[in-house]
């Protein structure tokens, strides 16, 4: 059997103690229901996750709302992983979704799955307890739109395979940004957009990757003229063309792809090596003047400190974040964008974004918030921020 409870929980325990936040007599009880906690007519089993490395999940058939909401209250409050409730019925999971706010409910699969612990990042540890035998596909964005955490793309690939899952990876806040090496990661699948950082525009198409020995052994669901194997035959039935234009569909857009090929042009000659060492430079600069400018103002950093493993724009929180990004879009020509529940993000385009422009960015976000600008906005919920 392991131990009764994780160095992490215990340390912080004795620290409360010698400190004298925590009374012995509440610390002893905590040691007493470590293991287990009893709660509406269950008891909840808390070191599964030592034991097994998986913590414990909520079968939801049988169970009263009650019940789901208050295990999975317990489960989030010390799991270090997912918490997992399934087979759940939609009251079920708005049980769990009101215990546990930012859970999400996956009708489908009747799966409740609770994000990373800070909103910013996800361990590899957490990923290696969620990725098992069971695992058929690891979907990720290699920078996650929110946050710009970047994951380890070589790391998290190997232990899908080792679980033999495939990898699907999105690259569209990486491309043009942070170097990306799908054939050294042995990256199974990748998606992205060509619009953000290889600055295609509006209507930019998007791109598709697929390894070499994948190709015959995957099939795209939706059948287009473009993707079939002969392709002016026009015959009633469809035989996918061979390698990776079977992925194809319909006509390409040539004005789009077109507009995207001086993007590409310029990264090439620029190199990654130089763009991605300016994106570090600028985003390390735009969290030195969040320090001294922002901060004050109540902003928070959502981004990660690490510059190895964050992307090229910044999360900053606000409670008025939604209202400042209007007053910023409208008034003072800066064009972040919003994202709930109240992130700020700033996006660096290395290529062409300037030290003087982050400078004179958060000087005018520093304006709205002392000019009070933002309160002149109603805070309602917009389709596209």
């Amino acid at each position: 059997m392991g131990p009764l409870v994780d160095e992490r929980t215990l340390a912080r325990l004795l620290d409360d103690v010698a400190a004298g936040t925590t009374p012995v007599a509440d610390a002893v009880e905590a040691l007493r229901t470590l293991p287990y906690e009893s709660v509406t007519d269950a008891r909840v089993d808390h070191h599964r996750e030592l034991r097994t490395g998986h913590p414990e999940a909520i079968y939801g058939p049988g169970k009263s709302l009650e019940q789901i909401r208050d295990i999975a209250s317990s489960l989030a409050a010390h799991s270090s992983g997912a918490v997992l409730l399934t087979r759940a019925t939609p009251e079920q999971a708005a049980a769990a979704i009101e215990a546990v706010p930012g859970a999400r409910y996956h009708e489908r699969a009747r799966l409740v799955v609770v994000k990373s612990e800070d909103g910013l990042t996800v361990s590899q540890e957490a990923l290696a307890r969620a990725i098992d035998g069971d695992t058929a596909l690891v979907a990720l964005s290699h920078t996650a739109y929110r946050s710009a955490f970047v994951y380890d793309m070589a790391a998290v690939t190997a232990l899908a395979h080792r679980a033999g899952a495939l990898t699907l990876w999105d690259l569209s806040h990486s491309v043009g940004a942070v170097p990306v090496e799908l054939a050294t990661a042995c990256a199974d699948v990748a998606v992205g957009c060509t619009y953000k950082y290889v600055n295609g525009g509006p209507g930019a198409p998007s791109f598709l990757y697929v390894r070499g020995d994948l190709h015959e052994s995957l099939t795209s669901p939706i059948w287009g003229w473009f993707g079939r194997r002969d392709q002016f035959d026009m015959a009633s039935d469809y035989s996918p063309a061979p390698g990776i234009l079977r992925f194809l569909v319909g006509t390409p857009p040539i004005l789009s792809l077109l507009a995207v090929e001086p993007g590409v042009d310029l990264l090439l000659e620029a190199g990654m090596d130089r763009v991605r060492a300016k994106s570090v430079a600028q985003t390390e600069y735009l969290i030195r003047l969040w320090e001294r400018e922002l901060q004050p103002l109540g902003f928070a950093l959502n981004s990660p400190r690490d510059a190895a493993i964050r992307g090229s724009h910044i999360s900053l929180g606000h409670a008025e974040a939604l209202r400042i990004d209007r007053a910023l879009i409208d008034e003072m020509g800066v064009l972040p964008d919003f994202r709930y529940p109240d992130n700020l993000r700033l996006g660096i385009a290395p290529l062409y974004t300037s030290f003087a422009d982050l400078h004179e960015a958060v000087a005018r976000i520093v304006r709205v918030l002392r000019e009070r600008r933002h309160e002149r906005y109603p805070s309602d919920r917009l389709t596209i921020t």
